[in-house]
C-alpha cells in the first residue's frame, strides 16, 4: 500500500528546451504534486538536427542532470509512445511540460496528450519559452501582427508574470532507468562555450554590469564583444526571458538606450514565434505569397557557388569571415547573419530555405522561428514592410561595421597581411591575394541589378 501511494503521487516533468530549475512554472506545478521524475526523450527526429546543435543540447542535458543530483532520466524513441510508457511505469498522476509552438511540437504534443488519455493521465502545460505566449497579442482588428513595430508596442504594454521561484521541498523520483548521455557529444557541446543554468545567469550578470550600457551602439559591431551571447542559453531554456525582463525593468536601468535596444531584441524573438504560431506554413515556405513566383537559380554551377558560400570561399571578406566563424564556433554575429543571408539570396539568387537549413545545421542557438523568419526578412518574403529591394552590399557593410578589419582578419587568415579597411577590399592592393585568398565569385553590382530585375518581373505579373 505504501508503494502504491508513492507511485500515485509521482509527477513526470517532460523536459524539452527548458533546462533550468529557476523560473520554471512546469517544475513548480509538478513539485506541488509530489516526487518529480524529470524525463528527456531523445526523439529520432533529433538525428536530423545539425551536429553542433545536438552536441550543445547534450551538454545542456548533462548540466541539468548535475543540477538535479543525477535525477534526469533519458529515454530514446518516439515521444508519442515513450512519454505514456514512462507515465504508466511510475504510476504518474500527471505529465508537466512547458508549452511548445513549432508546427511539429504542436502536433507531437497533441498526439502525446491523446496517448496519455489512455491511462487517465493529463498533459499539463505550464509556462512557455516566451515572456508572452505566442498567439496572445492581436491587432485592434483582431488579426495577427505581421509587422514588428506595432507588435513590439503591444508586447511592451502586455503584463508579464514575475519569474517563478524555485519550488520548496523539491523531491526527485529516482527509481526509473534510462540511457546514458553521449559523452562525446557532451564534450563537443562544451567546446562551444559555457553551458547550463549557472553559466547563463553568470553571463547575464556580466552583461548587465559591463555590456548593457553600450549595447545599442556595440551590438552591430562583429569586431567587438558587444552582444549578450545569451541566445544559446535562451534556446535551451537555461534562462527565461521573464528573468531578463524583470532585471531590466528594475530601477532606472530599463530607461537606458541599451536596455531598450536589448528589449527590442527579445521582442523580435517573440514576434517571430508569434508569426510562426499563426502561420505554421511559414516555417519552410514564403510568408508572403506574392513573391512565390520569384525566379531562383539551381543546377550544378549554382551548387558550386553555394558550397563556396557555405565554406567561406566567396571572395567577399565579411561574408567569408561570418561563414567560417559559423563552422568553427557554432555561432555568427547577427549583423553578419543578415549580410551572409542577403548574399546567398540576392547575389547568388538561391531560395532562402537552402541557407536557413545550413544555419540550423550549424548554429548552436538555432531556433526555427527566429532563424527562418530572419531569413525571410532578408529575402523580402516575410514580415518586413520594405521587402525585396533591400540588398546588403557586403563591402560597404564590412567597412561600416568592421571599420578596422579586425573581424575579417580574425576569421580569414589569408587577409591578415592587410591592415585596417584594406582587408575588406583585397582587389585594391597589389599584394591582396598574396596569401591565397580567392577572388570574388560574382560581381555584386551586376547581381544586385539582376535581383531587382527579377523582383520587377514578379511585381508586373
Amino acid at each position: 500500500m505504501v508503494v502504491a501511494t508513492v507511485r500515485a503521487m509521482t509527477a513526470v516533468l517532460w523536459l524539452r528546451r527548458d533546462l533550468r530549475l529557476a523560473d520554471h512554472p512546469a517544475l513548480v506545478a509538478a513539485a506541488g504534486e509530489g516526487p518529480v521524475l524529470p524525463l528527456f526523450v531523445r526523439d529520432p527526429r533529433l538525428a536530423r538536427v545539425g551536429g553542433a546543435r545536438r552536441a550543445r543540447l547534450e551538454a545542456s542535458l548533462d548540466a541539468w542532470r548535475a543540477s538535479s543530483d543525477g535525477a534526469l532520466v533519458v529515454r530514446e524513441g518516439d515521444p508519442r509512445k515513450v512519454v505514456a510508457e514512462v507515465a504508466a511505469e511510475v504510476g504518474a498522476q500527471s505529465v508537466h511540460v512547458s508549452g511548445e509552438f513549432t508546427p511539429y511540437a504542436r502536433a507531437r504534443d497533441g498526439d502525446v496528450a491523446r496517448s496519455l488519455d489512455q491511462y487517465g493521465v493529463p498533459l499539463v502545460a505550464g509556462g512557455t519559452p516566451y515572456a508572452v505566449r505566442p498567439g496572445t497579442l492581436r491587432t485592434g482588428g483582431g488579426t495577427p501582427y505581421r509587422v514588428f513595430t506595432p507588435f513590439a508596442r503591444a508586447w511592451r504594454d502586455h503584463p508579464v508574470e514575475p519569474p517563478a521561484a524555485r519550488p520548496d521541498g523539491l523531491r526527485w523520483r529516482r527509481t526509473v532507468d534510462g540511457v546514458d548521455l553521449d559523452e562525446r557529444l557532451v564534450e563537443r557541446g562544451r567546446s562551444f562555450g559555457p553551458v547550463g543554468e549557472v553559466a547563463a545567469l553568470e553571463r547575464w550578470q556580466e552583461f548587465l554590469d559591463d555590456g548593457l550600457h553600450d549595447y545599442a551602439e556595440a551590438r552591430d559591431r562583429p569586431d567587438l564583444d558587444g552582444t549578450s551571447r545569451l541566445s544559446v542559453h535562451l534556446k535551451h531554456g537555461e534562462i527565461h526571458p521573464r528573468t531578463l525582463l524583470a532585471d531590466l525593468r528594475r530601477g532606472r536601468r530599463g530607461q537606458s538606450d541599451g536596455a531598450r535596444s536589448f528589449m527590442d531584441e527579445i521582442a523580435w524573438r517573440e514576434f517571430y514565434a508569434d508569426v510562426l504560431w499563426h502561420s505554421p506554413q511559414s516555417a519552410w515556405g514564403d510568408l508572403r505569397g506574392e513573391l512565390s513566383d520569384m525566379r531562383y537559380d539551381s543546377g550544378r554551377s549554382v551548387e558550386e557557388l553555394v558550397d563556396a558560400w557555405r565554406e567561406g570561399r566567396t571572395g567577399f571578406p565579411v561574408v567569408d569571415a561570418g561563414m567560417r566563424q559559423l563552422l568553427e564556433t557554432g555561432w555568427m554575429h547577427n549583423r553578419v547573419r543578415m549580410v551572409t543571408a542577403s548574399f546567398l539570396v540576392k547575389d547568388l539568387h538561391v531560395w532562402w530555405p537552402v541557407g536557413a537549413r545550413h544555419f540550423l545545421d550549424h548554429l548552436v542557438d538555432g531556433d526555427l522561428a527566429s532563424n527562418n523568419h530572419g531569413w525571410q526578412w532578408v529575402a523580402g518574403t516575410g514580415t518586413d514592410a520594405s521587402p525585396y529591394f533591400r540588398v546588403f552590399n557586403p563591402i560597404t557593410q564590412g567597412k561600416r561595421f568592421d571599420p578596422d578589419g579586425d573581424y575579417v582578419r580574425r576569421w580569414v587568415p589569408e587577409l591578415r597581411h592587410l591592415s585596417g579597411k584594406a582587408a575588406h577590399e583585397p582587389w585594391r592592393h597589389d599584394d591582396g591575394y598574396a596569401e591565397g585568398y580567392p577572388e570574388p565569385v560574382v560581381d555584386h553590382d551586376e547581381e544586385r541589378r539582376e535581383a531587382l530585375d527579377r523582383y520587377q518581373e514578379v511585381r508586373g505579373r
